[in-house]
């Protein structure tokens, strides 16, 4: 069975998050995140269950039922990373099978109803026809943007070497009395914050996260993870230029870039409080080795919003696929 490898952006905004998620009574929207994201878009009826279940928006169930509309059978999406409301991503990977057949290269013997024509998407067709089949099903908040076979045995969850974050913030303060402009056309890509950051300071306790640690104070409780050891391969903050429909007199906007082989239950978003809370000055970065060493997620920052949070690429090894 062909299987294939897709490399996916999306704005996270109107999502509920990349996984499908169907419970039985609507969600709640909690602060910080918009209405749409937690939209219902349907009901849907599981054998055994005497309740519906509510369908909400997700990545997954967006680009899944594409990619069913495309090979025309059930197939499974699977994800590389679940992420949450919110959070957007350049390089989210994804993979899935289907069948090696098509009434177009292979038809099928007439009268066989176990074998239905049309259905699947073989190699000879080409990835990039493929790509192209699922963009024209997509709405306009994803998008693929590479598409490749895979071994059949390649798993987008269990085979990345690395990964890689950013978390954008933008300065909504000129002065100590004096506020700039806040974000408006990118403000859903945008962490605002209302002081000047030391970015020195920043930098500084960024650094001390590089290396192998027990992230336990970098964690959201539930995380679910036997292991809270992680390798983190680099972390900076750097100025980040504004974009060219920035509104005149807005503050500096700053990046976070964190890349490791693995990441906890919003652990980024946390690395991106603390730094902010060193920037304000309410931490010294000699705290984050405190945090570290005592694993108290009450010596960390607080965990952002979902806003400024993207996921930028994920790596394999060269075999792999």
């Amino acid at each position: 069975m062909p299987r294939y490898q897709l490399t996916l952006a999306y704005d996270g905004t109107d999502f509920c998050g990349w996984q499908k998620q169907e419970p039985f009574d609507p969600p709640t929207v909690g602060k910080g995140s918009s209405p749409l994201a937690l939209s219902v878009v349907g009901t849907i009826h599981h054998e055994g269950e005497a309740r519906p279940r509510v369908q909400l928006r997700s990545v997954q169930q967006v680009v899944e039922r594409a990619v069913r509309e495309v090979v025309r059978e059930p197939v499974q999406l699977v994800g590389a990373s679940r992420t949450d409301a919110g959070v957007h991503a350049l390089g989210q990977v994804a993979a899935f099978s289907c069948q090696p057949r098509s009434e177009e290269f292979a038809p099928v013997p007439e009268g066989d109803p176990s074998v239905p024509r049309g259905v699947g998407w073989p190699l000879s067709r080409g990835a990039e026809r493929l790509c192209r089949a699922l963009n024209g099903r997509l709405p306009d908040d994803v998008q693929v943007l590479g598409c490749q076979p895979v071994h059949h045995d390649f798993d987008p969850i269990r085979h990345p070497t690395s990964k890689a974050y950013s978390y954008t913030i933008l300065e909504c303060a000129r002065g100590p009395h004096v506020m700039a402009p806040r974000a408006l056309w990118d403000r859903r890509y945008v962490h605002e914050v209302w002081e000047t950051l030391n970015l020195e300071a920043m930098n500084q306790a960024a650094s001390l996260l590089v290396g192998e640690h027990d992230f336990a104070a970098f964690a959201a409780a539930g995380h679910g993870r036997l292991s809270t050891v992680r390798t983190v391969f680099s972390c900076s903050v750097r100025e980040q230029p504004a974009p060219a429909n920035a509104l005149p007199g807005q503050g500096r906007r700053l990046r976070i870039e964190v890349s490791g082989n693995g990441f906890l239950y919003n652990m980024v978003r946390i690395i991106a409080g603390t730094l902010v809370e060193v920037g304000r000055g309410r931490l010294r970065p000699d705290d984050v080795a405190a945090a570290l060493e005592t694993k108290d997620r009450t010596q960390a920052g607080p965990t952002l919003a979902p806003t400024g949070l993207c996921l930028e690429w994920i790596k394999y090894p060269m075999a792999t696929p």
